[in-house]
């Protein structure tokens, strides 16, 4: 899911664990990073395509006098979105998503570090105009937000390189303890299997939900949890900085679309789903998706409430 320049190189490096997940936690301490337009953060400015006119015209009045659009990210699922070396900025793929497409419609963005489970709730309060962190667009979910679709992505497991289950699958779950965050399609899966195993006579899941990624995996490496789940990039990637102590187990399943968490019916969708058109045809998102690393998942048909299931 993502990958880093040297600004957060070791966050997730097991010698320093503790200290990062510590740091980076999302909800800890609400952090923010406010860009202009075209100017700053992690996209390459040359590769920014500038205000699209149109585009900036469907702007809804309400979003357009504002000038600053509130994007809350849960800052501990990097690369996607976590706490930058300065200790505050948010930073990754979603941040940087987020300043361009604002850019495209003129507008400003300000990206506060919240909780994941609260942003859905902060978006229909009205305290967040948009939610990116990395939400699997699901059919459940749009009965309260929209969605623009932009990415796409599985769950994959991940278990102690020493001594860690074997997992395949989710049917493998069964006797085991499992490290999720509270609000993800992770959570949901793992109790559905407990259910599932349960009724086969087999010994139950037991699900260890946590308020952000870092706690997960944190979880995972001081034994208190057998099994860690996480989307198919950030498995990787919490892999990959380890320092060889996770590695993945089996395949990754449930390929779904990631999208753009936004008021329901507020007017924002639209221009929206044409400033990720506009970054596909311009090279932007390539570019961004590229310096992340996560490359992989990049899709070429985004849509407005595109869920598979």
């Amino acid at each position: 899911m993502r990958y880093r320049t040297t600004n957060a190189l070791g966050w997730l490096l097991f010698a320093s664990l503790v200290i990062a997940l510590g740091a980076g936690c999302g909800g800890s301490k609400k952090t923010s990073s406010t860009t202009a337009p075209a100017t700053t953060g992690g996209t390459t400015t040359s590769a920014v395509p500038g205000v699209n006119s149109k585009l900036a015209s469907e702007v809804p009045a309400k979003d357009k006098s504002k000038g600053t659009l509130i994007v809350a990210a849960d800052a501990s699922y990097a690369p996607n979105e976590f706490i930058g070396a300065d200790g505050h900025t948010v930073v990754g793929m979603d941040p940087d998503l987020a300043k361009a497409l604002a850019d495209v419609m003129g507008l400003k963005t300000k990206v506060v570090n919240a909780t994941f489970a609260t942003i859905i709730p902060g978006l229909s309060s009205g305290k967040y105009d948009l939610g990116m962190s990395s939400f699997t667009d699901t059919k459940a979910r749009q009965k309260v937000v929209d969605f623009v679709t932009y990415f796409s992505a599985g769950t994959s497991f991940y278990v102690k390189t020493s001594g860690g289950p074997t997992i395949n699958t989710l049917a493998d779950l069964c006797g085991h303890k499992v490290a999720v965050e509270r609000g993800t399609t992770q959570q949901m899966d793992a109790a559905a299997q407990n259910t599932k195993c349960r009724k086969a006579g087999k010994p139950g899941v037991t699900v260890l939900v946590y308020t952000d990624q870092s706690a997960a995996n944190l979880a995972l490496a001081s034994g208190r949890a057998q099994v860690g789940m996480a989307d198919s990039p950030v498995a990787a990637y919490i892999v990959k900085k380890s320092n060889g102590q996770f590695k993945l187990s089996g395949k990754t399943y449930g390929t779904a679309p990631y999208g753009i968490a936004i008021p329901k019916n507020n007017g924002m969708a639209r221009p929206i789903l044409g400033a990720v058109k506009e970054l596909i045809a311009k090279g932007t998102y390539k570019t961004i998706l590229t310096k992340w690393g996560i490359q992989s998942g990049a899709i070429t048909n985004p849509t407005i409430n595109g869920a598979t299931s």
